[in-house]
């Protein structure tokens, strides 16, 4: 009776309901293949956004530093202004009054009243006094001029002598400069001196000084590098001191450069370093036969030439505004490193240009480096880099070697959960292979990972289940006919969904097979870039050893030989 009512059943409404189900879950399994791809777009689009998020958020950082930056260094220079402001009244008044005798077309007694007017209003200033003291050798007032000679002594014995020393050269009184410069000389510590002996050098390289007193100083500068060479461990801290001087040279590689060795590549670190340390060879060279192959324009006259001595020593070298000096030059090199404090902090820390006492030594390498900040004139540059060559050399050999021996052999390359090695790209045929069998391995992992859910099987269970419950309740076949449908219209997506992983895999693999030949392509260019910077080595030492200090001592206002060995 049970089986004429099922073959005599209708089943047309259970066949339209297994092709809309059947409908659905082709529906359903378009939607979460659609969901699928979206996710990885997503994703990608994500960890783009992130990246450019970091960009702009250290962008943003480096634009407020400069502006920051450039908002202090006007301030401090305002202050500077305020607090030290009538000394440069004071500073005019020297070489005006020393021009203005020159021609004669001032009155002694304006000249007398002018100085003592600048006494009044700079009560602790050493240059003070001086003019005073100028004023009264000017007009033969011999016990005025010793009574502020004696002030400005008190003040600042240094500064003073130096300054008489260049004044009594002005007028040739030859004797009496002589006698200053021994009196400077003698109050100096070749371990501590102060940042004003570069005037002296000046004077010296530029040949300012009389024959006798130009002989002097040479002699005296053979005798602090000697006192200095006694200690020990000398020769180590030249080496260190010329080591971070020439490294505060080093340019960084612009952004752009290897776009894809410094996304894919962990070792970018140390390429990025490696080939920043070679390419200063050429920035060494550059700088130092640019200041080599300057002409030397000698002042017209001894007049002129003191008069701008006189001038460096009592506009740029007072002790009181230093602090101040110190924060307009951080922060200009924060303007000058385009925002990056920590590198701008580095780089003032290793000029030491306006320390109070730096040693003789440092103060060359003050001159060499950075003339812009310690005062030197492009004679004096000349002459402390062909004084210091030995030990630049040394120490630029140093750094070479240093580099070349971290210069990594093996650059590791990770793209999308791949990993290789390469040394100057010429495995790629091997990391290409190696980079499809990955994604081969990857593929058929994932492949098989796509699986029938607990559902589904759940499903044929319920279809058994109620095909044997169904004989004696009929409905119950019903049930069956859709646990069964879910089972089967499963296993179709599954296949589906494996036929479309297989798909993904491959436009991932053409995808990472770009981005390996290209971080090849950048790893050669890379190689070469760095055989080129490191060969410019040679051009340093070659430049090097081509100068001596004997050229660089001249003796463009007097006719004595120079005796600097």
């Amino acid at each position: 009776m049970s089986e004429k009512i099922i073959y005599d059943a209708d089943l047309t409404y259970i066949e339209r309901s297994l092709s809309s189900l059947e409908q659905g879950f082709n529906y359903v399994s378009d939607q979460v293949d659609s969901v699928n791809n979206e996710l990885l777009d997503t994703r990608t689009s994500l960890e783009d956004l992130i990246q450019e998020f970091k960009d702009f958020v250290k962008k943003d950082q480096l634009e407020k530093n400069i502006q920051l930056a450039e908002t202090r260094i006007v301030k401090v220079r305002q202050e500077l202004e305020t607090e030290y402001g009538h000394y440069a009244d004071v500073r005019r008044k020297v070489t005006g009054i020393l021009q203005a005798v020159d021609v004669s077309l001032v009155k002694k007694e304006t000249i007398e009243n002018a100085t003592e007017e600048q006494m009044l209003s700079a009560p602790r200033y050493w240059l003070a006094p001086c003019l005073i003291a100028l004023s009264a050798w000017l007009n033969d007032q011999k016990e005025l001029a010793d009574k502020a000679m004696k002030e400005a002594l008190r003040r600042d014995d240094e500064k003073t002598s130096l300054f008489f020393a260049l004044v009594t050269r002005r007028g040739t009184r030859y004797k009496a400069s002589r006698e200053w410069l021994e009196r400077y000389f003698g109050l100096q510590d070749p371990h501590h001196l102060e940042r004003e002996v570069v005037v002296l050098i000046d004077g010296f390289s530029n040949g300012i000084f009389g024959p006798d007193a130009r002989i002097k100083c040479g002699k005296q500068i053979e005798a602090w590098i000697e006192e200095l060479s006694q200690k020990v461990g000398f020769i180590e801290e030249q080496h260190e001191q010329w080591k971070v001087a020439l490294e505060s040279k080093i340019q960084r590689l612009d952004d752009q450069s290897f776009p894809y060795l410094k996304k894919y590549s962990p070792t970018w670190g140390q390429l990025e370093e490696s080939l920043e340390g070679a390419c200063l060879n050429r920035t060494i060279h550059d700088h130092f036969n640019g200041i080599f192959t300057k002409e030397i324009l000698p002042a017209k006259n001894i007049a002129y030439a003191v008069d701008a001595l006189l001038d460096s020593l009592v506009s740029k070298f007072d002790e009181e505004e230093i602090p101040l000096r110190k924060d307009e030059r951080l922060l200009s090199l924060v303007i000058q490193e385009e925002g990056d404090r920590q590198r701008a902090q580095q780089l003032f820390d290793n000029e030491k240009t306006l320390e109070e006492r730096v040693s003789f030594t440092q103060l060359l390498t003050n001159f060499a480096m950075h003339p812009e900040v310690s005062n030197a004139s492009l004679a004096t540059q000349k002459f402390s880099i062909a004084l210091s060559k030995d030990w630049i050399k040394d120490a630029h050999n140093d750094i070479t070697l240093k580099n070349r021996a971290s210069l990594p052999i093996d650059v590791d390359l990770e793209i999308d959960l791949w990993k290789g090695t390469s040394q100057d790209g010429s495995n790629e045929e091997e990391l290409v292979q190696s980079l499809s069998t990955h994604m081969t391995q990857r593929k058929e992992k994932a492949i098989n990972n796509v699986k029938l859910g607990v559902e589904h099987w759940v499903g044929l269970g319920v279809g058994i289940l109620f095909t044997l419950m169904g004989f004696s309740v009929p409905f119950l076949f019903v049930l069956a006919l859709l646990g069964f449908g879910y089972f089967f219209f499963g296993k179709k997506n599954v296949q589906k969904r494996k036929d479309q992983v297989a798909v993904e895999f491959e436009q991932l693999l053409a995808h990472c097979k770009q981005v390996l030949l290209a971080s090849l392509a950048e790893l050669v260019d890379w190689r070469t870039r760095y055989s080129e910077e490191d060969g410019q080595a040679i051009r340093v030492t070659e430049l090097l050893e081509s100068i001596s200090p004997e050229q660089y001592a001249f003796s463009s206002h007097d006719a004595a030989r120079s005796v600097v060995n």
